[in-house]
């Protein structure tokens, strides 16, 4: 038997998915160890050995690939805890980081407080250099100024350096002369150079990227190679590959050079898989939920694609690199309860994590959290959280809810409790909507994928807040994120800053750019291993309208792009303006701008295939596990309704809220205005009970 793995580390927990290539799946999930993320990694592996009563070397002997998601990065900048960084700069502009694009996120709010950069402002040195927006040499670059600035940075002992001239990406010969002096005089420090980063306009959104790429990189370069030389030290002989940001994977020689494109490594792999499982039933559309231990993130899918996004923000700081356009908010099963200073109940940002978790956990929590609250309501059983490995304390539970929220709000434990659940409900349907509207989609359009340990808990709901009428809950949704890196293909994204008026822009100079972008492309994914024919190419254009700020980014044909049909491309962008912003100026023949050439260059991966499971008719009754007293939101009573071993259900089966479905790894509540049925691949689809007959329909073979 071979194997793949795909492993996603998160706040809480790290998952693992073990694919069979006989269409097996396994679920696994360890306590992640924030100190040292590759313990829980090696952890989680040597579970999947033992279950087969091999060592970790024979079993690694099995398998072919790894796909690994982390949040080393992410966690390195939301901390503030990333490496000494200095950064070089065009003389003048040494402040941008700090000025960022002068736009104060509350313009009204007198308190609030500047981004913090990542490079001090001590750190951030001068050059004498200067070179147009053509690329022409205005001052010329001051090489004994370099070297003093160098020194600089030598005694300060950074040990990564950001290098980030004004209109590099119209000529990179400054930036790469002081990069080969950075490299000759400081040969150990990761240096990152803007223009081989990113070279595109927005000088703000380039020296950001750049100084988070430095800031970061030294880390997720120590993490990878200590994964890489735990791995080797089994014998581990297969490919192992990272999950990126833009919904790809690459090598991790690459992740190394680049650390930035992983800034979204473990949430990029939720809307990959919703893809899969939207379409396993038929959609093309659908919204991925995913609420974890520590962070709840929805994506948008439209036409088998996620949405991606170039100006994206890591706890306020810009990273310019593409992205899956993921909203994350702190709302998950570690979430901590609370009452601010006008009393009113909240739920999060804080989260509990794993250490010291919920405390019905017993791990020393004593803030009560989401769990917590899940667990007084019925929606978990205490002996079966984990499948029984972690034991949940449901005094504990109480004690905390009691002191902390019910005291103060002179409610019983119980009201707090549904208190809690319905805030942080609220809460994440508020991030749907956003995610939703901001692309011009209205959530009721979309069937909903949902994901996450704690997301099926909560899903109905959600669901109920925003008029969702169906709902699919995969049996992997605890992994959800692992399952998806699985589907990943390798992706690489290039860009080409060319500005100009559309239709006049030059045709051989645009062609030549992209046939470059290309080239390169083609040459990292064949160093990846990659043949040809599963190499493909798309191309696409940041474009908008004659005196706008923010532009619009529009996949165009090889054929349009080969004729210089501006015309065509034109008619391309004008509706998705309209969709975005609610207007379109196609007819009034306003002038459109091309800003950046875009190019994704994709090799595609063997995936996973999963088994197709046989029609068993509607009778869940095998699945039946007991009744169970849980709370029934909107009728504010705890009601005997019926567990079901998730598990055991088969095709076709049928169950009517309310109920709950349990598994190892996650559960289920069930509303009353929700039914399930089990599809082919064993996924759950919940539907409002007024789409019953077209449900039964579409589902039934």
């Amino acid at each position: 038997m071979v194997f793949k793995i795909g492993i996603d580390v998160g706040g809480t927990f790290t998952d693992f998915l073990l694919t069979g290539e006989d269409g097996s799946t396994e679920i696994y999930k360890v306590l992640s160890t924030p100190d040292d993320p590759s313990i829980a990694t090696m952890k989680g592996l040597g579970e999947m050995a033992a279950k087969r009563g091999l060592s970790i070397k024979v079993f690694l002997q099995q398998v072919s690939t790894i796909v690994h998601g982390t949040t080393v990065t992410t966690n390195a900048i939301l901390t503030y805890s990333g490496v000494k960084t200095g950064l070089l700069t065009t003389e003048g502009v040494r402040d941008a980081l700090e000025m960022r694009r002068g736009i104060r996120e509350e313009q009204y709010n007198n308190r609030y407080e500047n981004a913090k950069p990542v490079v001090e402002r001590y750190l951030r040195l001068p050059v004498k250099e200067r070179i147009d927006y053509q690329g022409e040499v205005i001052t010329p670059l001051d090489m004994a100024d370099v070297r003093q600035q160098i020194a600089v940075l030598k005694k300060e002992q950074v040990e990564a350096v950001a290098i980030c001239f004004m209109n590099s990406f119209a000529n990179a010969d400054h930036e790469q002369a002081v990069a080969d002096l950075v490299g000759e005089l400081l040969p150990d420090i990761f240096v990152t150079v803007s223009s081989s980063l990113l070279p595109s306009i927005r000088f703000y959104d380039r020296v950001s990227t750049t100084a988070l790429n430095s800031y970061v990189g030294p880390i997720l370069k120590s993490y990878l190679a200590s994964l890489i030389s735990k791995l080797e030290t089994e014998d581990f002989q297969g490919v192992l590959l990272i999950m990126a940001s833009n919904g790809g994977v690459v090598s991790p020689q690459h992740a190394m050079e680049k650390a930035a494109a992983t800034l979204l490594s473990g949430p990029a792999g939720g809307p990959v898989a919703g893809v899969y499982y939207a379409g396993a039933q038929g959609y093309n559309d659908c919204i991925t939920v995913d609420m974890g231990g520590t962070s709840f993130d929805a994506a948008v899918i439209k036409d088998k694609t996620p949405s991606m996004t170039t100006v994206g923000e890591i706890n306020r700081l810009r990273t310019a690199l593409p992205m899956l356009n993921v909203v994350t908010i702190g709302a998950g099963g570690g979430s901590i309860g609370w009452i601010d200073e006008s009393g009113l109940l909240r739920m999060g940002p804080q989260s509990a994590g794993s250490k010291p978790g919920p405390v019905c956990y017993g791990l020393g929590g004593t803030l009560p959290t989401c769990t917590d609250a899940d667990l007084m309501l019925g929606y978990l059983e205490p002996g079966f959280f984990a499948g029984g490995r972690i034991k949940l304390d449901r005094a504990k539970a109480e004690k905390a809810i009691k002191e902390k929220i019910a005291k103060p709000l002179n409610y019983d434990v119980f009201t707090a409790a549904a208190g809690m659940y319905s805030i942080i409900n609220v809460n994440m349907a508020a991030a749907v909507r956003e995610v939703a509207i901001k692309q011009g989609s209205d959530p009721r359009d979309f069937p909903m994928v949902v994901a996450g340990g704690a997301g099926p808990n909560h899903s109905c709901m959600i669901a109920a807040e925003l008029e969702i009428p169906l709902m699919i809950i995969p049996r992997e949704s605890s992994i959800f994120c692992a399952a998806g890196m699985l589907m990943s293909d390798l992706k690489h994204d290039f860009v080409k800053s060319y500005i100009t008026l559309l239709d006049q822009a030059d045709k051989t100079l645009l062609q030549r750019y992209f046939q470059d972008m290309e080239a390169e492309g083609c040459k990292i994914l064949a160093s990846e291993g990659i043949p040809d024919e599963r190499i493909s190419c798309t191309y696409s254009l940041d474009l908008r309208y004659m005196g706008q700020y923010h532009e619009v980014t529009v996949n165009v044909s090889a054929a349009n792009l080969a004729a210089g049909d501006w015309e065509a491309i034109a008619a391309t962008f004008h509706p998705v303006h309209n969709q975005l912003f609610g207007y379109s100026l196609g007819d009034g023949k306003t002038p459109v701008e091309l800003i950046n050439l875009r190019l994704i260059a994709t090799g595609k991966t063997e995936k996973p295939v999963f088994s197709l499971r046989d029609y068993a008719g509607e009778n869940p009754e095998k699945a039946f596990k007991k009744y169970r007293q849980a709370y029934i939101p909107g009728e504010n009573i705890f009601q005997e309704i019926p567990v079901f071993d998730a598990l055991k259900l088969k095709f076709g089966n049928k169950i009517t809220g309310p109920a709950i479905l349990e598994q190892v790894n996650t559960s289920a509540f069930i509303t009353p205005d929700y039914s399930v049925m089990v599809d082919k691949y064993g996924s759950y689809t919940v539907y409002n009970k007024n789409l019953e007959s077209e449900i039964i329909k579409k589902i039934t073979p």
